[in-house]
């Protein structure tokens, strides 16, 4: 296989007869004859702040698959343009390898931020009517190419020949555009349907996606909230027309008690019941009906949370996809969550947000995350969501330590004002006939923890159950999570004075089986969230289940990645969109995978969360690879699964140190 601009280390590890390509698996001693291999210095062996006696912070690789002397080479394509103007040239890219007084030089750390989406345009756009054999209802006046002759002339060529989609539901509706067509399409390029497909048979797998009806209903403001004076209280003709609503409903009322009081001077042996006609706030006020003539679920009456005994893969910004999160459910997640999404976004039918929104139907325990600061905008989110989303619960989130979300006194900062966070709680339970549940963290500034003043109190405000990361806002992921003040918000959280405790879920840092059970023996937590352990290797839920460490072999790993793509094309399209958008997030995945260390090269098992790999080689080629941090590498495993990368293709990644090779 060809391995043009693979890092060092690979590369001599792939150049060889018998690569990649046909899958051959190399021995050890084959791959000791590729590169030297070095044994651990006695300085790094008598290291006495390590665990076991080895390096600090790096785990412990066994010496026959360390690389001896690897020197690192910075790859300015993979950096951002500022940083390509202080690191990119070669004596710049030296002095951050040389090592003064025994100290490293000047480093590429942290992330590149703004990073921009790059989404590839097509010479020629077919319309998506034309690829699909239909007639395009908007004629002469429509904006795309009805000209397939010249989309044929510049479509890109096939990657496969066969197409997921027709395999498992006997029609592609991408048609012509499909970048598998081969699978599907006959010689004058029309569409095939296989035998015994029936149009309209076809019953999707996905939930929660916006219709077209509620994008324009919730575009022009025209969703039918019961909640109107709240929905109406900023804008002028909008909040007039609220007024307007009101003084209508007041005048309503009067009506209705003149007539009562004749009423009773008549029949007084009637017994009629006169609602009070007082309206006190004008916000409160939904057009004819009063918010408190509105029926409430009890709280016995909701749906009730059970997650005991439950694997929960938490909420992952970005990675934490439908495809990714069906990878998770076949291997052991019990509980899944989709990405935190932004409330305004969602009450002004934002497409990119409800994207967040969707369910596979795999996912038989599903909630979604939601974050916003405004009690009553969180409200009318409530009933948007209880309309036109199938959910379990609804997660808010008051852990995201992002600048953009605290800014704007969400996530994090809502923890900061309890007042704030109890009308938006309150609101929500109101409206919700779903569990509701929060995620928080120990608190806004480092060793200023105020969780545990917190958490009672969302108790009593109705919340079912409680999240906790070990970690401030101001850390972010830094240091290791304080799983000794989870222990103490566990108890604080037990200690329900009617008898009926908040469950606490635990998270931060669970990489195996023996950190989770540690955790779970030896604290009151109901259970854990596994976050950055089931992004670096999502068989965690398997290892969990059955209390053992899986060696997994590197062809059962790439079996996970070909199992995302095809899950990918799947659910974003298999033509050259859908492709590139599925490249795009396994990119980003692997971002993490390359992380995980494989049991059988672990002098001393487990790998920890804060444990980074060494330089090594794997027990094959195809493990070596997978190994590789380098984004270059992570480029050419995409290739073997979803064919060459279009041309002027750039991936910036989400960490900067990812640039070296």
């Amino acid at each position: 296989m060809e391995v043009e601009g693979a890092s060092p280390a690979i590369r001599s590890a792939l150049e060889s007869e018998n690569g990649l390509g046909n899958g051959v698996v190399k021995k050890n001693s084959e791959l000791k004859d590729k590169m030297e291999i070095e044994e651990p210095s006695a300085e790094v062996a008598s290291n006495s702040g390590s665990r076991g006696g080895w390096e600090k912070g790096v785990a412990r690789v066994k010496p026959e698959f360390l690389v001896k002397d690897h020197v690192r080479e910075l790859d300015p394509k993979f950096l951002s343009a500022a940083d390509q103007e202080k690191f990119g040239n070669p004596d710049i890219s030296a002095a951050l390898n040389a090592e003064t007084d025994g100290k490293r030089g000047p480093k590429l750390k942290g992330r590149n931020k703004n990073r921009s989406k790059q989404n590839y345009r097509e010479a020629v756009k077919v319309c998506s009517y034309i690829s699909r054999e239909a007639d395009c209802p908007y004629g002469a006046k429509c904006r795309y190419s009805h000209d397939l002759k010249a989309y044929m002339q510049t479509k890109l060529p096939d990657i496969g020949d066969e197409c997921v989609i027709y395999q498992r539901k006997g029609f592609c509706p991408y048609g012509l555009t499909c970048r598998f067509g081969a699978s599907h399409l006959n010689a004058d390029g029309t569409n095939k349907k296989a035998d015994g497909f029936v149009e309209g048979s076809v019953v999707s797998d996905v939930k929660n996606g916006m219709t077209k009806d509620l994008q324009r209903n919730l575009r022009k403001r025209t969703f039918d909230f019961h909640d109107g004076g709240q929905q109406n209280k900023r804008g002028g003709k909008d909040r007039k027309k609220g007024r307007d609503v009101l003084v209508a409903a007041v005048e309503a009322k009067k009506s209705i008690v003149e007539s009562v009081i004749e009423a009773d001077a008549v029949a007084e042996d009637e017994d009629v019941a006169v609602a009070d006609a007082d309206i006190e706030d004008e916000s409160m006020a939904t057009g004819d009906i009063r918010d408190e003539e509105h029926i409430r679920l009890l709280p016995a009456e909701r749906k009730r949370l059970n997650f005991a005994g439950k694997l929960y893969l938490s909420p992952l910004t970005t990675v934490g996809n439908l495809p990714y999160r069906r990878i998770c459910k076949r291997l052991g997640a019990d509980i899944t969550c989709g990405e935190m999404a932004l409330a305004n976004n969602l009450l002004t039918g934002q497409q990119s947000e409800w994207a967040l929104m969707v369910r596979h139907s795999s996912e038989d325990l599903f909630g979604v995350q939601v974050c916003g600061s405004r009690p009553d905008v969180m409200g009318r989110l409530a009933e948007l969501l209880k309309a036109e989303v199938s959910v379990d619960f609804v997660d808010i989130n008051c852990g995201c330590p992002i600048d953009l979300v605290c800014n704007s006194g969400s996530g994090c900062a809502l923890m900061g004002r309890s007042q704030r966070i109890e009308g938006v709680v309150k609101n929500m339970i109101s409206v919700l006939d779903v569990p509701l549940t929060v995620k928080i963290r120990t608190g806004i500034h480092d060793g200023k923890n105020i969780a545990h003043e917190l958490i009672p109190k969302l108790r009593d405000w109705g919340v079912s159950q409680v999240s906790l990361h070990g970690r401030s806002r101001e850390q972010r992921y830094t240091k290791l999570a304080d799983w000794k003040y989870i222990a103490e918000c566990a108890e604080v959280a037990a200690a329900a004075a009617d008898g009926n405790p908040m469950p606490l879920f635990g998270n931060g840092d669970v990489m195996n089986y023996q950190d989770y059970y540690e955790h779970l023996e030896n604290t009151k937590v109901a259970g854990m969230l596994i976050a950055r352990g089931a992004l670096i290797k999502p068989w965690i839920f398997t290892e969990i289940k059955e209390r053992r460490d899986w060696d997994i072999s590197a062809p059962e790993r790439f079996d996970i990645f070909k199992e995302f793509t095809n899950f990918g094309l799947e659910h974003w399209g298999s033509d050259t969109r859908g492709v590139e958008t599925t490249r795009r997030f396994l990119l980003e995945w692997m971002s993490f995978t390359h992380r995980y260390v494989p049991v059988g090269l672990l002098e001393q098992p487990p790998q920890r969360i804060n444990e980074r790999p060494p330089h090594y080689v794997g027990r094959s080629d195809l493990e070596t690879l997978l190994s590789s941090s380098h984004c270059n590498d992570w480029i050419k495993l995409s290739e073997m699964l979803l064919g060459p990368v279009v041309e002027g293709f750039q991936f910036l990644p989400k960490h900067k140190a990812n640039a070296w090779k």
